[in-house]
């Protein structure tokens, strides 16, 4: 006998007592049980029951009576095999069959026996509940022991599914016996070498057990047999998951037996509540307590080991291996079982008493009850146990309480303790169906009482990434580098990620730091240098302009069109004024003005270079005999010439800033860890309109001055503008490729280069030559200067 079973028998003659006991429930009608052994055998099984269902052997607690028995329901068993070979038989009688084992049910055996009613949850919450612990506590390579018969392998399929899409690897599989055979020495050496090879693996430390109670007493006597010193192998202390079918349980020769190495073990028991009354019922018992049950006196004796018990014993002395005090999942089961049935059998009951359901007018009887009448009324019961728990079926018949997860701690005398550690609960909210208490869990002592590793391999730092073994299970990996660019924050990534745009990756790519935000200020030395250069060519442009309307009236400035002149030194000092707008965070004014200004303004400056150089070319022309050039001489063509050449420049600006104006935005991409503060062009078609027109004046203007170069004239500057146009031009086409090619703020410090250095090139190159005559060279700057050359412009 297993001495921790019999609570079983004793959960369930306390339920009936109580129900006997309660006016409320079936009053007049006194509940009473057979208790038969299945022994563990499918032949016996069979056997009992239908000694259950045709012989009249009897146990009623503390009632007798001659009253004619009635078989109501059936109540087993625990394991999977005994109920369904139980169900075989009551299945054909439409008997309700209340089973308090947790296995898993098929829909197949749901249609198969409609008549049987489980008092524990759906079996698949025990599998995700696994499956959230594991990946609760990072456990992703395992140890599998199942049960080797039907349900273990049902169990292994379903687990190794489940783990699998759960990313959780097995490092190893075992089919365990669910009892202890063999005939000679080489069959028990057999069986312990293969209970030893499952802890080859020193990388598992958590193992998942499934099974019934004496599949673990057979695999702890393998373990036994194989050494006796076992106990102190520190390879058998890990992290050992128990399935809901699995007690802890010494018993016969096994007394001698240790189970510190399952110290730590965390166990999916059915969920329970302390029934108060039934740890007071357990402390009064006797071994005379109740007479007809036959097993008491057997129990008594094993339990305390004793052949001539005084009755004095008490049951609270017993450790934990051998009885519990407090009712374990299977006995609130069994507790449950008797008052569905009482329940059940009161709603019959008080549904056909008041009516005459027999013939010569006999009111209804509980004798009268047929088994398959009883069925409607237990599938609709729901009521309060004692416990404060609402108790009813679900779809299946089955319960829908969920597991507890109970933490083992042995102690030294052989004595264990369960402490609840946490809870698989199908009933609660949207990701609150798991808990743990992971702070409340002892683990073995060989892990120091820090978090036990179960992996193949180590944790890939933060900063790396996972990068598959070949040939190996995909838990197995090597650890790699983030790519530039990327980062891992968190320890075992699969894949580095890229930061958002407004961060960057730290040096060891294990985070992401904000970037700074970066424009070119006029506060930096290069955003100070270049607004110190605008503004110091401003001033000599105006001190240019100055002497050139100082001295307005000699020859070298009048023969120059001095009206163009000042246009084009104007043009040119706001020029280098508008690169002044490129400076600073861009805001939605200087934005929408940069670039246009920009286009305009150097826009005019070209025009008034290509009015002065066509005015060149068409004055010498005009002085050949009989040239029809004549009419074209005068102010009006350079005017023309600089209103229509400014004209299609505003008209592209205009349609630019009207269908898509530049705008203050940033730029996250192009810098590693800055964000730059820019203008976007909004178009760039049109911002390269712009510059593809700005480039088509100057080429004209090169051309024209290239062509009137050698024209022979004292104040002919063709060849100045011809100089000037090349480094304009130069400078522009080399701008291009620069801009593209840089990144950030420097992009605009190339765009502000481009517009002094062409600026300079052609206030340098034009007028510097000029104002060397004008102040230095007086003598030069004479009307009789121009007379004696052999040819005059006209």
């Amino acid at each position: 006998m297993l001495t921790k079973f019999y609570q079983h028998i004793l959960a369930l003659v306390f339920a009936i007592n109580e129900v006997n006991k309660d006016p409320h429930i079936l009053p007049n009608v006194t509940l009473g049980s057979h208790i038969y052994d299945s022994y563990y055998d499918v032949r016996m099984t069979y056997r009992t029951t239908l000694d259950l269902l045709f012989k009249s052997q009897r146990f009623v607690p503390s009632y007798k009576c001659d009253t004619q028995e009635k078989l109501i329901a059936v109540i087993g068993g625990l394991g999977s095999e005994t109920s369904y070979r139980m169900a075989d038989i009551l299945s054909l009688y439409k008997i309700p069959q209340l089973t308090y084992g947790s296995f898993v049910l098929e829909d197949k055996d749901t249609r198969k026996f409609p008549s049987f009613y489980r008092m524990v949850p759906n079996e698949n919450n025990q599998y995700m509940g696994i499956v959230q612990l594991l990946l609760h506590f990072s456990w992703t390579w395992v140890g599998l022991l199942a049960v080797n018969d039907e349900s273990g392998e049902h169990f292994m399929q379903a687990m190794e599914s489940l783990l699998s899409q759960n990313q959780i690897c097995l490092a190893f599989t075992e089919r365990i016996d669910k009892q202890f055979f063999w005939n000679d020495l080489s069959d028990l050496d057999g069986l312990a070498d293969n209970a030893y090879q499952s802890f080859a693996d020193n990388k598992s430390n958590a193992i998942i057990f499934y099974g019934e109670s004496m599949a673990l007493v057979t695999f702890n006597t393998h373990l036994f047999c194989g050494d006796f010193e076992y106990k102190k192998n520190a390879a058998f202390r890990r992290v050992w998951i128990m399935t809901a079918q699995v007690d802890f349980i010494l018993s016969g020769q096994q007394k001698g037996f240790d189970l510190q190495f399952f110290q730590g073990a965390l166990s999916f028991t059915i969920h329970t509540k302390e029934v108060v009354r039934f740890h007071k019922f357990l402390q009064h018992m006797k071994p005379d307590w109740t007479k007809g049950d036959c097993f008491l006196q057997d129990f008594w004796e094993q339990a305390f080991d004793c052949e001539a018990c005084t009755g004095e014993e008490k049951l609270e002395s017993l450790t934990e291996p051998f009885f519990e005090m407090h009712m374990s999942g299977h006995s609130y089961g069994i507790y449950n079982a008797v008052y569905a049935v009482a329940h059940a059998l009161h709603a019959l009951y008080s549904s056909r008493f008041s009516h005459k359901a027999m013939a010569g007018g006999k009111r209804f009887g509980i004798q009268d009850v047929q088994p398959w009448q009883f069925h409607p009324f237990l599938q609709g019961i729901s009521f309060n146990n004692s416990a404060g728990e609402t108790v009813f079926f679900k779809g299946k018949m089955e319960m829908g309480a969920g597991f507890d997860i109970m933490n083992l701690v042995t102690f030294a005398n052989k004595s264990l303790l369960h402490v609840k550690v946490g809870r698989v609960n199908p009933n609660a909210g949207q990701g609150k169906e798991f808990t743990i208490n992971e702070d409340m869990i002892v683990w073995q002592a060989r892990f120091n009482q820090g978090l036990p590793l179960s992996l193949c391999n180590e944790f890939c730092p933060p900063g790396s990434e996972k990068k598959k073994k070949e040939r190996e299970k995909f838990c197995c990996y090597d650890c790699i580098p983030c790519p530039e660019g990327k980062i891992s924050d968190q320890k075992d990534m699969d894949d580095c990620i890229k930061c958002p745009e407004d961060q960057y990756p730290t040096k060891n790519q294990d985070g992401c730091v904000f970037k700074v935000i970066t424009f070119l200020s006029s506060e930096e030395p290069l955003g100070i240098s270049l607004a110190s250069v605008a503004i110091s060519f401003s001033l000599i442009t105006i001190l240019m302009l100055g002497i050139f309307i100082k001295h307005r009236n000699t020859p070298l400035v009048k023969a120059n069109n001095r009206n163009i002149t000042y246009v084009l030194l104007l043009s040119l000092m706001f020029c280098f004024l508008s690169s002044l707008l490129f400076l600073g965070q861009p805001r939605k004014e200087t934005c929408f003005l940069r670039q246009s200004a920009f286009g305009l303004i150097f826009s005019l400056a070209v025009s008034c270079v290509l009015a002065k150089t066509v005015t060149v070319v068409v004055a010498f022309l005009a002085t050949k005999p009989g040239s029809n050039m004549r009419k074209w001489v005068g102010k009006r063509l350079a005017y023309s010439i600089i209103i229509l050449c400014s004209f299609l420049q505003v008209t592209i600006c205009t349609i630019w800033l009207k269908i898509s104006p530049p705008f203050p935005d940033f730029d996250m991409q192009a810098m590693t860890r800055e964000i730059v503060a820019e203008c976007n062009e909004g178009s760039a078609i049109m911002f390269y309109s712009v510059l593809g027109y700005l480039g088509l004046l100057s080429l004209i203007s090169l051309t024209v001055a290239f062509l009137a170069r050698k024209l022979p004239d004292t104040f002919n500057e063709a060849k100045f503008i011809t100089f000037s146009m090349l480094i304009f031009c130069s400078v522009w086409v080399s701008f291009v490729p620069t801009y593209l090619s840089t990144k950030g703020k420097y992009m605009v410090a190339v765009e502000i280069f481009s517009i002094l250095a062409s600026g300079a090139g052609l206030l340098l190159c034009i007028f510097s030559p000029k104002c060397y005559i004008i102040l230095l060279r007086p003598d030069l700057n004479r009307k009789q200067q121009r007379i004696g050359k052999k040819n005059c412009r006209i």
